[in-house]
């Protein structure tokens, strides 16, 4: 099913237009305090941002076991920080598959409009006011490695494995490769990390991958047949959705993101094990007013870790310019000392 590179004709949208909204998945547990340390740290970290951000909620629905919406009083502290709160529903995941909800939150957002996604667990550390991109050629953080697909004792290789799935969605699969690298090395095919996501029309785009990311799942080519794709059906299908709009690896421009205007710290140790210097500054100074204090305290990973001084325990165990190659390698030196939470 062959789709056109873009929704928009030429001239809907400037190019390098810098007016947009930011949209983040919040729930109950954890995520719903990654929201407000988002919300918190934008605020004061980025005070000319002039769009709106959204903080996208699941309903209850027959897809959820139990309802993941996030409690009222988080709900009011992020309204005081400037979020809008945007309720969604469920029709393709839900509790199988939490990593859907970033998809279905973007189907929910206002049409028309430029969108920068973000993953809850982001700390925003300068100015996004000025953050300018051609919007209508999406792209996502490269901050990514070759996590999928995994190499098997039969499986038929990478070209093979991306080729099936450009072709099932009659995309121009060549074009997406990074002639750069060589053949059956994963960085050659178009690959990125799901934690930010930049386009145009988020109901558009959001749709196109809820359909994919379903149509993959429920009736995969038999090339994926020894593949997971739990948790990694969103960055298997998002360089589809990405190519099918004209977009692709991201430009210097976005290099603020993963760089100096935000880190995707994924969990608060190991932000303190590898972040610089200035992360964990941004970090502690963000957290202290007792406004967002008295909110933060109250999950006990962000409690032990910036109010009690662990995290600071966790970065005297590392040297961050000399870190372990490996990610399994820092969790395990951090579980070792028994400092890990999430």
């Amino acid at each position: 099913m062959a789709q056109s590179p873009s929704a928009l004709a030429p001239g809907d949208t400037a190019p390098r237009a810098s007016d947009f909204d930011i949209v983040a998945v919040g729930q109950a547990g954890r995520l719903q305090f990654e929201c407000l340390l988002l919300a918190a740290s934008l605020r004061a970290k980025s005070p000319g941002f002039a769009g709106t951000l959204y903080i996208a909620e699941p309903q209850p629905g027959p897809l959820w076991d139990k309802d993941p919406t996030m409690r009222g009083d988080i709900k009011g502290a992020l309204d005081d920080l400037g979020a809008q709160i945007l309720p969604f529903d469920n029709t393709a995941f839900g509790q199988s598959y939490p990593h859907g909800n970033k998809i279905e939150a973007l189907c929910a957002m206002p049409e028309g409009r430029n969108f920068l996604f973000l993953d809850s667990d982001t700390l925003i550390l300068g100015e996004l006011g000025g953050l300018s991109t051609d919007f209508t050629r999406p792209a996502a953080s490269m901050r990514r490695t070759g996590t999928w697909p995994e190499e098997e004792l039969y499986w038929p290789g990478y070209s093979a494995i991306w080729k099936a799935l450009y072709d099932r969605y009659g995309l121009d699969f060549d074009s997406s490769l990074d002639l750069a690298q060589p053949d059956e090395y994963w960085e050659r095919y178009l690959y990125f990390n799901a934690g930010w996501v930049t386009g145009h029309d988020a109901p558009a785009f959001g749709a196109r991958w809820r359909d994919w990311a379903r149509d993959i799942r429920d009736n995969t080519p038999e090339e994926l047949v020894l593949q997971s794709l739990d948790p990694w059906l969103d960055q298997v299908s998002l360089p589809l959705v990405i190519h099918s709009f004209g977009g692709g690896r991201p430009g210097p421009e976005l290099d603020g993101l993963d760089g100096d205007l935000t880190c995707h710290y994924r969990l608060l140790p190991l932000l303190y094990a590898r972040e610089d210097a200035a992360v964990v500054q941004v970090l502690e100074e963000v957290t202290g007013p007792n406004r967002i204090k008295k909110w933060l305290k109250q999950y006990d990973p962000f409690k032990r870790m910036i109010y009690q001084g662990r995290g600071q325990k966790v970065r005297a165990l590392f040297d961050q310019s000399d870190l372990p190659p490996r990610e399994q390698q820092i969790r395990n030196r951090i579980k070792k000392h028994g400092f890990w939470m999430r």
